[in-house]
């Protein structure tokens, strides 16, 4: 073989093996969109570079294989929609407490789940290899309730944090812990007229010491 045909086919193999790195490659960040959707986007943004973020969200998804996560029994999927059932009617006469137990709640639930619960930025990172779509819902709420500890929140504000607390409550339980309830707003894309509509028992909340009746009061 001449040296040209020789450096002809070595640019060939070059080329080949390059594409083949390219189609990889693109394959990987389709299956981490589709995997992580908006969580994606959002990793991409915050570290600037679209290969930091995908290293990032690979090794998400090497710790969370690692986790020994468990499926919630029968028992358990009750008892926890019973107990947030009683979140809400609280939500009627204290809405700030109301908002607290429901991150204690969810916050037993994905420890009950098999998820580490200690550093909150770790856990949404763990959180977000299988419940990405609800975690923006839950980032919201959490930041609801850490300004209402301070309090710098109204009632229509805890009334939101509860309803993205159920959006990622009934992620993990499987189920609407209040069937026939209408689901959250994506944070961020709720008009204040949508914000209205998307309430926890849609309609204002009672004066304190007023109590609803009980189909009111848990949004059924």
């Amino acid at each position: 073989m001449s040296p040209t045909a020789t450096i002809v086919l070595i640019v060939v193999i070059l080329l080949v093996l390059a594409a083949i790195a390219l189609g990889v490659r693109a394959a990987r960040r389709r299956r981490l969109q589709q995997r992580f959707g908006p969580e994606y986007d959002r990793v991409v943004a915050d570290t600037g570079n679209r290969t930091e973020a995908e290293r990032e969200l690979l090794e998400r998804t090497k710790r969370h294989a690692q986790l020994e996560l468990r499926p919630l029994t029968a028992e358990s999927r009750a008892k926890y929609a019973a107990a947030w059932e009683e979140v809400q009617i609280r939500f009627v006469d204290d809405p700030a407490e109301a908002v607290e137990v429901a991150d204690e709640l969810v916050t037993r639930l994905i420890a009950e789940r098999g998820y580490p619960t200690g550093d909150y930025a770790e856990q949404l990172a763990d959180l977000s290899v299988e419940h990405a779509a609800t975690l923006q819902h839950y980032r919201a709420a959490h930041d609801i309730s850490v300004r209402s500890r301070n309090g710098r929140t109204g009632t229509e504000d805890l009334r939101q944090a509860l309803v993205h607390y159920r959006a990622l409550f009934a992620d993990l339980l499987g189920a609407d812990p209040v069937p026939g309830a209408r689901t959250a707003p994506a944070p961020g894309t709720a008009t204040a007229d949508t914000a209205e509509r998307h309430s926890v028992t849609d309609q204002p909340a009672p004066e304190p010491g007023v109590a609803p009746t009980r189909p009111d009061a848990t949004s059924r």
